[in-house]
């Protein structure tokens, strides 16, 4: 594509870092950008040496304000069909609010504003960090939209469904530290600590076994609507490659020989 990039990828190791990069429009996504995500998550996913990703956007006011709203006027005033629930049949399909299956985990550092498909893209995520000074909100009620990029669903599941509620037909905003009160977020830190406390988590799932980590990753998030019964008795293909690995045999005889584990993910 010609022109700057929206979104940044850099690797270090077994960490693949992504940037949301339009700061002068508080990262807010165009169809452009999630062109460049798509091809962003399919290169993470299918590269072996990558163990763990994290989300960021770029600037210090803004994970992501969501939809570019001027696009979407644009696009109206062409005549371009209205969207609703998911992204299938647009650029970017299927956006990691729809990747079900993406096995690695994902951990978001929000500082500053995460609202509409910015806050969808981090309730997507398997891990969130926030500032003190970030902004969470879903405003679609107010704009004659939809949460159409899972917000409906994932917020409704992910708080109590009457506070969800509350926020989902208000389109209110609420900050990290209420977020981080309902369980939304995993931490919320003073705004120079970010990035400390995001490479802590970073430092923890690298010196996790690969393998292990995404076939718990796979199990909790399929059965989450199982019966137990049914959920212990469900093949999870991970699970399964993990059981034959050699990481699997590594964890135990490292314990035994008292000395750090040494993962291959194979």
């Amino acid at each position: 594509m010609s022109g700057a990039a929206r979104v940044r990828l850099a690797k270090t190791g077994h960490v693949a870092r992504v940037t949301l990069d339009r700061p002068e429009v508080l990262n807010a996504m165009d169809q452009r950008m999630h062109e460049e995500l798509a091809d962003v998550w399919d290169d993470i996913e299918t590269d072996d040496s990558i163990w763990v990703a994290t989300l960021t956007g770029a600037g210090e006011r803004a994970f992501s304000v969501g939809q570019d709203l001027k696009e979407r006027a644009r696009r109206d005033a062409a005549g371009t069909p209205a969207s609703s629930f998911g992204s299938r049949g647009q650029p970017g399909w299927p956006r990691l609010t729809e990747r079900f299956g993406f096995s690695k985990p994902v951990v978001a550092r929000i500082d500053g504003y995460a609202l509409g498909g910015g806050l969808e893209l981090a309730l997507a995520c398997d891990v969130v960090v926030a500032s003190e000074r970030s902004v969470f909100g879903l405003p679609e009620a107010t704009l004659g939209l939809v949460p159409g990029a899972g917000g409906v669903f994932r917020l409704v599941r992910q708080l109590p469904p009457r506070v969800a509620m509350g926020y989902l037909l208000t389109g209110r905003r609420f900050d990290a530290a209420t977020a981080h009160s309902y369980g939304l977020i995993n931490d919320v830190v003073p705004d120079d600590r970010l990035d400390a406390c995001v490479e802590g988590w970073i430092a923890d799932l690298v010196a996790a076994a690969p393998l292990s980590v995404r076939a718990i990753k796979e199990a909790a998030l399929r059965s989450a609507d199982l019966p137990l019964p049914v959920a212990f008795t469900t093949a999870y293909g991970w699970e399964a490659r993990r059981r034959r690995s050699a990481d699997a045999v590594e964890g135990p005889r490292a314990f035994a020989e008292k000395r750090p584990p040494k993962w291959s993910g194979s």
